[in-house]
C-alpha cells in the first residue's frame, strides 16, 4: 500500500464525517482561511440536512427529499472543499499521518474526527427483533418513511428525547403510537418526576399510549406486523417498531489507532486528542470529560476548533445551553445538569405549565431548569440568571 506524502505542510486538513460537526468545522475554517485545502471524507452521500428535523418532519408534511438542504456537489462549491463520499475510513496511521479509505490513502496535516454515534439496538429474543428500526440519519429516515406508507401502528422503545419527539410527531400525523420505557416518566434522566408526569399526560392527550415502568421481553413476527410481549404480561401489536434507547459514540477507529477513548474519543478543552494533530468533536467526542450530543455544544465546539486549526488556539467554553424538546403537545425547554448533587424543586404550579429548578446542594446555586408549557416563556430570564451567577 502506498504511503501518504511525507511533506506534512503539503497535506490538507482532513475532516472525517459529514454531519453537523464535520460541515460546521469546515465552514469555520473557511471563514478564517479562504485558501487552505480541506478534504472531507464521509461514508454517506454528503448531503447536508438538519438531523433534528428527522423527529418532527412527518407531522409537518415534510418528505425525506425536502429535508436535504444541499447535495454533495453544492457543499463542495459552497465551502471550497473536496468531498470523498461513500468512503468509510478503515484506519488512521498516526506515524505516517494518513488515513486508509479502501485501497487508497489520504494524507493529512491535521485530522478532525467528527464520526457521530451509532444507535443502540435492543437485544431481544424473537423472530421480529432484527426488524427493529433505528433512525439515525437521512438514509435511515428514507427507509422508515417507505415502510411507514403501509403502517398504521408504531411502537417506540425508549421515552428519552428522541423517543418522545417521534411519539408526538407520529401521533399528530394520525398514527397509533405506543411508547415503552422502564422509567416511570418520560425524559426521566432530564426532567424531575413532577415535570415528567405533566409531559406524560400531554402525550396521552395527543394520542400516545404509554407503557411506562415496563420493558419489552420478546418480539415476534405476526401475520401482519409484529407482536411484542411486555414484562407486565401485556401484548402489543404494531406494524413498525422503532428503537430510541440512546446512542453510542463511534470510538473504534480512534481506539484502534491508539488514541485515548472513554465514553467518547477523549479530548482536552481545545478538542485535541491524545495524538498529535488529531482532533475530535460532536457525538463521538468526550470533550474535557463530557459527551454532549446536542446541537448547541457542537456549534460552540466547532467555532473554537476552527480557530485552533488556523493557528489561534481557542478553548471550548460552553455557555448555558438550553435543550428545546420538540413536543408540541407540551412544549419543553430544559438545561440538563448531569450533576449528582443537584436537587430538583417545582417552584410553583401554574396553569398550563410547570417550572422546576435544580440547585446545587452545596452552593445553593441554580444549575439547571425544566420549563413546560406556558413556563417556557421564562427561558431567557433563567439563562441570563445562570450565566451571571
Amino acid at each position: 500500500m502506498s504511503q501518504a506524502l511525507t511533506n506534512e505542510s503539503a497535506q490538507p486538513l482532513v475532516i472525517v464525517g459529514s454531519g453537523l460537526a464535520g460541515y460546521t468545522v469546515a465552514r469555520e475554517v473557511r471563514k478564517l482561511d479562504k485558501h487552505r485545502e480541506i478534504v472531507l471524507v464521509t461514508k454517506d452521500d454528503g448531503a447536508s440536512y438538519s438531523k433534528p428535523m428527522l423527529s418532527n418532519a412527518c407531522s409537518l408534511g415534510k418528505s425525506p427529499e425536502a429535508l436535504a438542504n444541499f447535495d454533495a456537489a453544492a457543499m463542495e462549491s459552497q465551502l471550497g472543499i473536496k468531498l470523498i463520499t461513500h468512503s468509510p475510513v478503515e484506519k488512521i496511521d498516526l506515524g505516517g499521518q494518513f488515513i486508509e479509505i479502501g485501497k487508497r490513502t489520504q494524507g493529512f496535516s491535521q485530522l478532525v474526527l467528527a464520526l457521530g454515534a451509532d444507535p443502540r439496538r435492543p437485544k431481544l429474543p424473537g423472530t421480529g427483533a432484527e426488524d427493529i428500526l433505528c433512525i439515525n440519519d437521512l438514509t435511515d429516515y428514507y427507509d422508515f418513511r417507505r415502510k411507514l406508507d403501509s403502517a398504521k401502528s408504531i411502537l417506540i422503545l425508549g421515552a428519552g428525547l428522541i423517543g418522545v419527539e417521534f411519539a408526538n410527531d407520529l401521533a399528530t400525523a394520525g398514527y397509533f403510537v405506543s411508547l415503552v420505557d422502564p422509567a416511570p416518566t418520560p425524559l426521566s434522566r432530564m426532567l424531575p418526576s413532577e415535570a415528567g408526569e405533566v409531559l406524560a399526560g400531554a402525550l396521552v392527550e395527543c394520542g400516545v399510549k404509554l407503557y411506562l415502568g415496563d420493558v419489552v421481553m420478546r418480539m415476534e413476527r405476526a401475520q401482519s406486523g409484529y407482536k411484542l410481549l411486555l414484562e407486565s404480561g401485556v401484548s402489543i401489536a404494531a406494524d413498525l417498531v422503532i428503537s430510541a434507547i440512546g446512542l453510542t459514540p463511534r470510538i473504534e477507529l480512534a481506539r484502534s489507532a491508539g488514541i485515548q477513548v472513554g465514553k467518547g474519543i477523549r479530548t482536552d478543552k481545545f478538542c485535541r486528542t491524545s495524538a498529535a494533530n488529531v482532533f475530535a468533536l460532536g457525538d463521538c467526542a468526550e470533550i474535557d470529560g463530557k459527551v454532549q450530543p446536542f446541537v448547541l455544544p457542537i456549534m460552540h465546539a466547532a467555532r473554537a476548533l476552527g480557530s485552533t486549526l488556523c493557528g489561534d488556539n481557542a478553548s471550548v467554553n460552553f455557555p448555558v445551553m438550553p435543550v428545546v424538546v420538540k413536543t408540541p403537545a407540551m412544549p419543553t425547554v430544559l438545561v440538563h445538569t448531569g450533576n449528582d448533587r443537584g436537587h430538583w424543586t417545582v417552584v410553583e404550579p401554574m396553569t398550563g405549565g410547570v417550572k422546576a429548578l435544580c440547585t446545587d446542594e452545596e452552593s445553593g446555586q441554580v444549575i439547571g431548569f425544566s420549563l413546560l408549557g406556558t413556563a417556557t416563556s421564562e427561558k431567557a430570564d433563567l439563562v441570563r440568571m445562570m450565566s451571571n451567577s
